[in-house]
């Protein structure tokens, strides 16, 4: 009987692909395999398996301060150079080169976008974006949060969510998870956690994990 080429196998299904992705999440103690007390529905539709993962973007100058573009141009709606620093760090939390990442690679990226979009959502994941080779996608502003939801839930999983603070709550909302227990009703003061959404068999699960990438970070 004729061999089939080589990498010509069948391709891994959906569910084997993201409870590979959630093992790290388990390793740290998150209760990524707990299901939720009832079911909680996404968006219209047959609810697939999913995983969203959002962090505000990194730190902005304090006000009455300026950040800095990639040419050293002053610019508040740029990053701090705490913030600089946290976007350059980002790559390590989500994949395996330092041998402790507790994060799943994400197979997409999105960042708010938008006419006239302060940049620092994209910036603070255009490094992570480089050591993944994949694109930050920019379509939706904020205020978008419905449209962004349905695309993150249709993208290849996991999905990295990269938002502007006062729009998460929106955001969540629209993901359906939004009355999950355990997830705070808005985004706290803080640069330094990733929120992390997953959806096995129609019920979401939520995991608060720290990033621990700077000094100071809680």
């Amino acid at each position: 009987m004729p061999q089939a080429p080589a990498g010509t196998g069948p391709r891994p299904r959906r569910r084997t692909v993201l409870a590979a992705a959630l093992a790290p999440l388990a390793a740290a103690g998150c209760s990524a395999e707990e299901p939720a007390p009832a079911p909680v529905h996404g968006p219209a539709g047959a609810p697939r398996d999913a995983m969203v993962m959002l962090i505000r973007h990194a730190e902005q100058p304090y006000p009455g301060d300026t950040g800095e573009d990639a040419d050293g141009n002053e610019d508040p709606g740029f990053l701090a150079g705490r913030g600089l620093r946290r976007a350059e760090e980002l790559p390590g939390l989500f994949t395996a080169a330092r041998g402790s990442s507790r994060l799943p690679r994400p197979a997409a990226l999105f960042a708010a976008g938008g006419a006239g979009a302060p940049a620092r959502c994209r910036l603070t994941v255009e490094p992570l974006a480089a050591a993944l080779h994949i694109p930050v996608r920019t379509p939706y502003a904020v205020g978008a949060e419905a449209a962004l939801a349905r695309a993150a839930l249709a993208a290849p999983q996991p999905v990295l969510l990269c938002w502007e603070h006062h729009g998460v709550p929106r955001l969540v909302r629209a993901l359906g998870a939004d009355r999950l227990p355990g997830v705070p009703a808005a985004w706290p003061d803080r640069h330094d956690v990733v929120w992390a959404f997953t959806r096995r068999s129609g019920r979401w699960t939520f995991c608060e994990v720290p990033q621990h990438l700077l000094s100071g970070d809680a």
